[in-house]
């Protein structure tokens, strides 16, 4: 009897994959997102333990990108132009700024994001001492960012959920 019970639980659930599981945390951190174009979540993990996490939206003590904080996402302007004039932190950005905030060394970490790094991220990725970038949704990464990891040998992991 407890045979078939364990193979009948084995069938109904099926365990997530340690990826599948903290790009779901990842997910579920974007709904915090503040920004009116895009919600994106980032976590960081360093031996399958999470560490940081951030979700894109304006700096700490400005009014939230929903509520008007960010004049350019609330503009017509197009995606992906007039960045410089945006307000709001990316997740990537905060993940790692949230650790450094709370003294929590990032190096020897893995990111889990759920849009590929833009520049300004990758910049900071290469920087902090993080060794590898899990992603799901690609956003428009130039083929500079793909090269930088490719350089610095950090690799750079679309996991498709």
């Amino acid at each position: 009897m407890v045979e078939i019970m364990k193979k009948q639980l084995a069938k109904s659930h099926a365990r997530p994959s340690f990826d599948e599981y903290f790009m779901d945390i990842a997910k579920s951190v974007s709904a915090r997102g503040s920004c009116i174009r895009r919600q994106v979540g980032a976590i960081i993990v360093k031996d399958r333990r999470i560490i940081s996490t951030g979700y894109n939206g304006t700096p700490r003590g400005l009014k939230n990108c929903d509520e008007g904080g960010c004049q350019r996402c609330s503009s017509s302007v197009g995606r992906g132009t007039h960045l410089g004039e945006c307000l709001c932190s990316h997740a990537e950005e905060n993940a790692i700024v949230q650790a450094a905030y709370h003294g929590t060394s990032v190096k020897g970490g893995v990111i889990y994001t759920t849009n590929s790094p833009c520049l300004f991220c990758t910049k900071m990725i290469l920087n902090s001492g993080i060794i590898e970038v899990v992603y799901n949704a690609e956003y428009p990464m130039n083929t500079v960012t793909a090269k930088m990891f490719k350089q610095a040998q950090i690799p750079l992991r679309k996991l498709q959920l």
